[in-house]
């Protein structure tokens, strides 16, 4: 263990839905304490484009694009792992997907697949695979981005927060069955934070007002303060937390649950 428990040197880490917000964040801080990142999402365009930015700071990435919904894009993205790198020391299962916004009783079936195919099932493959090469190589870190969402849905998220929820269970079912092959797993659930992904929320002035009021430090997150927790959780300064949902909503739970 280095004498800095941050230090991420000679690790290999893969960050999903990484071309933006909170993703790419987390991948950014990753490259910054040492690791080389492979910064994935569905379009290469905009992997690219943060995996030449953390080189331009003087950090090692690579562009790999991988749609978590596909199960060949999934078969496909680990091959090249094992091919080019011969391990993976830390996965970040950041990709996410929230396609409808309505009454529960209104869902349509497409958007139902849809967000259950990437927030769920591609979740679970991503930590089947990774864990298999992590097991061979005797340890590995698995952190999954879920949802203050998970713990108290908000209405017209009904798919989303059932989705983020089994996240959260899936969490733990890995951390039981994984932690005797030295394989952490956690999960952040981030609150109101500000993103592309969550631009309807901040574009709704009523609705963000009305979110801020609810929370006790009366303010949104930047991603960068996601970014932080989740080095915390990756790295040597997290070596003990394992199965724990870390919530970081600046007390907005702690007045709603």
């Amino acid at each position: 263990m280095s004498g800095n428990p941050f230090d991420l040197s000679g690790k290999i880490a893969v960050v999903t839905g990484a071309s933006r917000g909170i993703g790419e964040a987390i991948a950014r801080r990753l490259a910054r304490q040492g690791a080389t990142v492979i910064v994935s999402s569905r379009r290469l365009e905009g992997c690219q484009a943060v995996a030449d930015a953390i080189t331009a700071d003087g950090g090692v990435a690579e562009a790999v694009p991988c749609h978590v919904g596909n199960m060949e894009d999934i078969g496909t993205l680990f091959e090249h792992l094992r091919e080019r790198y011969g391990r993976l020391d830390i996965l970040v299962n950041n990709a996410a997907t929230n396609p409808y916004f309505g009454h529960i009783l209104d869902t349509d079936p497409g958007a139902f697949e849809k967000t259950v195919d990437v927030n769920l099932r591609g979740y679970f493959f991503m930590s089947v695979e990774a864990g298999r090469m992590m097991r061979e190589r005797g340890g590995g870190v698995m952190l999954n981005t879920a949802s203050i969402a998970g713990l108290q849905p908000s209405p017209g998220q009904g798919i989303y927060a059932i989705s983020k929820a089994a996240v959260i269970n899936m969490t733990r079912a890995f951390a039981a069955e994984c932690g005797e092959h030295n394989i952490r797993v956690n999960a952040l659930l981030p609150g109101l934070t500000r993103t592309a992904f969550a631009s309807a929320l901040f574009d709704n002035p009523d609705f963000y007002a009305e979110a801020v009021r609810a929370i006790p430090l009366q303010r949104h997150a930047e991603p960068g303060e996601m970014a932080d927790i989740a080095l915390t959780l990756v790295s040597d300064a997290g070596s003990y937390i394992n199965g724990e949902t870390i919530t970081v909503d600046g007390g907005m739970t702690a007045t709603r649950l």
